[in-house]
């Protein structure tokens, strides 16, 4: 594998919850990223549903990764390798993910790589700013997330600093967003409200932040239910619910807790950058107090672009050529999917040494063929 002394081309595969996503990388430029998203189908039931993510993952597969191919102008022949995410998410979801990986590196002759979907939210920074500092701050907020990590090497060594013990940030967009019939998927549509409201309209409560508080966990539960009974005492009272203003207010209480926290764990830590990513970091008001919030600081702030800060293929190829780049250990083919794997665990090297392990995965994917193919 000589191409691994220079640029390693990795396609990456990510089906952690509504989005099919291939992206191929070599090295750290962006070659395709090609995205099939169920989220129409989800719109309807107001959240994302299991079932109907794995099916539909079922039928994108194939023509994302055609479509991925011809975008990048390579032959998956001349592949390197092949990553997919391996966990956290929707356990059927990844199943479909990891059997095509699988299927493909088999057919192929190429390694495997099991890679960790919040690890891949870090490392692909790299696609649009180059190369992560070591260590990197990263704070990952999405639909099913909020944390803040500090990452010595993005390839083995990811140490969680805090998280949210009830509701990701995401969700609490989606919760608001429904409670003011604006729709599904609630981030981008309470984003364009809030830019027409008042952020000090309303004085929302900012979970965890008193004294005595988890310096760097999240609550947005209590935030939630806050905004939810304005709005029913507004209702109740037969008035208009000023819902521009109720948006900016709620974003604004949900982006300062994020920021506060992200600046005060780069100072502690002695790290001079921050690194976000996750699909709430494609929030625009986010963006701003970060980079307000950063640069009063001294801290230098990575976001990479909208796009890629959502689930995506990209990101996940991403790190899989990070792990071809540092030789690290390709997954075994009793690779298997894990809706809960830690972050501590950036990759998934497999356990075919461990019989009791490799009688379990075989067991889990004789279950997922049956569920998948009758």
């Amino acid at each position: 594998m000589a191409s691994t002394r220079d640029e390693p081309l990795v396609l990456g595969i990510e089906t952690s919850c509504d989005e099919t996503g291939v992206g191929i990388v070599r090295g750290t430029t962006l070659l395709a990223d090609a995205v099939a998203s169920s989220v129409d189908e989800h719109a309807r039931f107001g959240g994302v549903v299991p079932e109907v993510a794995s099916r539909a993952h079922l039928e994108a597969m194939v023509p994302t990764i055609e479509r991925a191919l011809k975008e990048a102008g390579v032959s998956a022949k001349d592949l390197d390798g092949i990553a997919v995410t391996a966990g956290p998410g929707l356990a059927g979801a990844l199943l479909v993910g990891v059997s095509a990986a699988k299927a493909y590196a088999y057919a192929l002759r190429k390694p495997l790589y099991g890679v960790n979907h919040l690890a891949s939210h870090i490392c692909v920074d790299q696609l649009e700013h180059g190369p992560l500092p070591e260590p990197t701050m990263a704070l990952l907020v999405s639909g099913g997330h909020s944390s803040l990590l500090l990452s010595a090497d993005i390839t083995s060594d990811v140490r969680p600093l805090g998280s949210t013990i009830d509701d990701a940030a995401g969700e609490a967009f989606d919760k608001i967003a429904r409670v003011l019939n604006l729709g599904f998927p609630g981030g981008p549509v309470i984003d364009r409200y809030a830019r027409e409201g008042d952020p000090d309209a309303i004085a929302f409560p900012r979970g965890l932040t008193g004294p005595r508080d988890a310096a760097y966990d999240f609550s947005f539960s209590g935030l939630k239910t806050s905004v939810a009974r304005w709005i029913e005492a507004k209702r109740a009272a037969g008035e208009e619910v000023p819902v521009r203003d109720v948006s900016a207010s709620f974003q604004e209480a949900v982006v300062d807790v994020l920021t506060r926290k992200a600046v005060r764990a780069c100072k502690d830590e002695g790290v001079d950058h921050l690194m976000i990513g996750g699909g709430v970091a494609a929030n625009s008001r986010l963006r701003a107090l970060a980079q307000e919030r950063c640069e009063k600081a001294g801290i230098r702030l990575r976001v990479p672009r909208p796009k890629l800060c959502t689930d995506n293929g990209a990101m996940v190829a991403a790190l899989g050529a990070e792990m071809v780049a540092r030789n690290r250990a390709a997954s075994s083919w009793d690779l298997s999917a894990d809706s809960s794997l830690p972050v501590t665990e950036p990759h998934v090297p497999g356990h075919s040494h461990d019989h009791d392990h490799a009688h379990s995965h075989d067991h889990v994917h004789e279950v997922s063929k049956e569920n998948l193919y009758s």
